[in-house]
């Protein structure tokens, strides 16, 4: 796991950026060793921070340079299949320096071209100097657990791992963009290519690009796509969780693979439980696993589930008390996050990766089995949702939506109501909204001011409307949206705070593509089971005892927390915030509401998080005549 950074232009740099400053703003993600490369006509600049995970020795060392001097690569991730691609390769006639994945990237873009991309199975962002071709690809893995962050203005490309390294850079303009603005509002995070700072974009999941430096072009295209979903008809259920642990073995024994100590995440949870049984399956020694506790939070305390799972399969298990969360926590964790997302448990998942840094420099996890075989409760709610639909004439479910409208944002229920009267797919795309459409209007005066011409919600409706099914369109929505640009970026910027490498079994392509391609919705999810193929591997592998039907994961007695100090510290963030940002008011309504039970520490969260980021990084509000953008 690494920083990346990288400055291209036209025309050689008159002023060259500040890349050392840019790369160091990311030391985090690096503290091993440091690199910056410069092209001999000034004209690309590439710098890198790197965590050793495989071939600790200076063989590893980034910015990497092809032997012929015609290559320049800087890479941050896991390549899982290295080994395999290396051994094709040097039967080509190959030959490797270093026992690194990065050196066996270069060997493969000289053999295939960007058609290398396609091969490499893992979590990756990467860039490619070709000095013969005067061209830069850039490119990003499939589930997009590796960020990438770029502006292209003026003939100039500036990209980097986190937003931060781009604003390190004074010439970058620190804006807020509107729509994105919006799209935070919506979902508590901002998703696909789209960015909070005006100008910056983010390269979508599954995509590559090139930056032709003699024209100033940037062209981007899809690589890789989810595939079709498989028919209805009926499958050999046994068949099918056998695939399921033989997929998920083999990657659990390649995501083992690393030069430094490695342990796994385990919150007693099906997910993380599964990946423990298969680590210690295919392991030499004790597996070493964490757990992080809350002490006297009941629910919130996994600690004794991940104790019966440690103890079943053997491991060297830690159990990590988290002291209560500090408020001070907030501004680290809001200056790591480059963007700000609404979701709380961003803080345990900082804690246990701050405490487990010193045991082992690499975690796996169990992210994403939730997306890939329809885990989430809400999943059976928007079910029987489609089912009621189907049940209520037109006549009758517009005057209930219309009546849900008139209720305080909070309510629970609200929300379920109002999307009675919606097609199914414009139902979906509204599932889980932290604020609707004319509570945003209301919370932010800047997006009317702004004229937002494309609403959060079409980006969800783009995604779930390319298949039929409603489990499929919610799965393949989660997938791309929530999954990608709020669980993985939660994963990724509080582990690489704590230096360490969190990676996910579930997310080995081989798996995403049974899940979607091979496992029909009725074993995925019904209004009676979820994650149902999971749910029947645990009970071959797990303990008997263990109750693999509760669902809670790394989460905070949030509603608690707001009763006291935390709460008076939100409010006072959100009361002083600018008028034209946060509607004042509104914020009281919400406050008043939390206070008589209603739902809104969540959104509260979102709206302090927002303030508290656009105050770290200085963001100004945008002009109205320059603030009307798209999505």
């Amino acid at each position: 796991m690494c920083g990346i950074v990288g400055v291209i232009a036209t025309e050689p740099f008159k002023t060259r950026p500040p890349l050392a400053a840019m790369r160091d703003a990311m030391r985090h993600r690096g503290p091993d060793d440091a690199g910056e490369w410069w092209s001999v006509d000034g004209r690309v600049g590439l710098a890198h921070r790197r965590l050793s995970i495989l071939d600790l020795s200076p063989l590893g060392h980034q910015p990497m340079v092809s032997d012929d001097a015609q290559l320049s690569i800087v890479f941050n991730g896991e390549i899982y299949n290295f080994a395999e691609i290396r051994t094709e390769l040097e039967a080509k006639g190959h030959s490797f320096r270093s026992h690194s994945d990065t050196e066996v990237i270069l060997a493969a873009y000289q053999a295939w071209g960007d058609a290398c991309i396609a091969r490499l199975r893992g979590m990756f962002a990467l860039a490619l100097y070709d000095v013969r071709q005067q061209r830069v690809l850039l490119a990003r893995d499939r589930a997009g657990e590796k960020p990438f962050f770029y502006r292209h203005a003026h003939g100039h490309l500036r990209f980097a791992s986190e937003l931060k390294a781009l604003l390190a850079d004074p010439l970058v303009p620190r804006v807020l963009d509107a729509a994105a603005l919006d799209a935070y509002l919506a979902f508590g995070y901002v998703p696909g290519e789209q960015c909070l700072v005006a100008g910056v974009r983010k390269l979508a999941a599954g995509s590559l690009a090139v930056f032709d430096i003699a024209r100033g072009t940037l062209t981007s295209r899809t690589y890789w796509t989810l595939p079709a979903p498989p028919s209805e008809a009926r499958v050999d259920e046994h068949e099918l969780v056998e695939r399921l642990e033989t997929l998920l073995e083999a990657s659990v024994r390649e995501q083992l693979v690393a030069d430094v100590p490695v342990g796994v995440l385990l919150s007693g949870g099906i997910d993380s439980s599964l990946v423990v049984a298969m680590a210690a399956r295919v392991s030499s020694a004790p597996v070493r696993t964490f757990t992080i506790t809350f002490p006297g939070h009941g629910v919130f305390d996994e600690g004794p589930y991940a104790q019966m799972v440690a103890k079943h399969f053997g491991t060297a298990h830690v159990e990590l008390v988290a002291e209560p969360a500090s408020i001070d926590l907030l501004p680290a964790l809001v200056h790591q996050y480059d963007e700000p997302i609404a979701d709380s448990s961003m803080l345990p998942t900082f804690l246990v990766s701050r405490l487990i840094r010193p045991h082992c420099t690499v975690a796996l996890g169990g992210d994403g089995g939730d997306e890939l075989f329809g885990g989430y409760h809400l999943y059976q709610v928007i079910l029987a949702q489609q089912a009621l639909r189907r049940r209520i004439p037109g006549i009758l479910r517009r005057p209930l939506s219309a009546a849900a409208h008139r209720l305080p944002v909070g309510f629970r229920g609200r929300t379920y109501v109002q999307a009675l009267s919606l097609d199914p797919i414009t139902a979906i795309a509204q599932t889980g909204l932290y604020f609707d459409g004319a509570t945003r209007a209301r919370v932010s005066p800047l997006l009317a001011r702004a004229g937002v011409t494309a609403p959060a919600e079409a980006f969800r409706s783009r995604v779930a409307a390319g298949v039929a099914g409603t489990l499929q369109q919610l799965t393949r929505a989660d997938f791309a949206s929530y999954m990608c640009d709020d669980i993985l970026v939660k994963v990724d910027r509080a582990s690489m705070l704590a230096s360490l490498e969190v990676r996910a079994p579930f997310l080995d392509q081989r798996i995403i593509e049974f899940a979607f391609g091979s496992v029909p919705a009725h074993l995925r999810t019904s209004l009676h089971e979820r994650k149902i193929l999971p749910r029947r591997l645990a009970k071959r592998v797990l303990p008997a005892t263990l109750d693999i039907n509760r669902k809670r994961g790394f989460s905070i007695p949030l509603a608690e927390w707001f009763r006291g100090a935390w709460g008076t510290y939100i409010e006072g963030v959100l009361m002083s915030a600018p008028p034209a940002l946060l509607d004042r008011a509104v914020i009281a309504e919400l406050f008043a509401g939390q206070r008589r039970g209603l739902n809104n520490g969540q959104r509260l969260f979102a709206l302090a998080m927002l303030e508290l980021w656009r105050r770290e990084y200085e963001i100004e509000l945008p002009e109205p005549q320059v603030a009307a953008v798209g999505a």
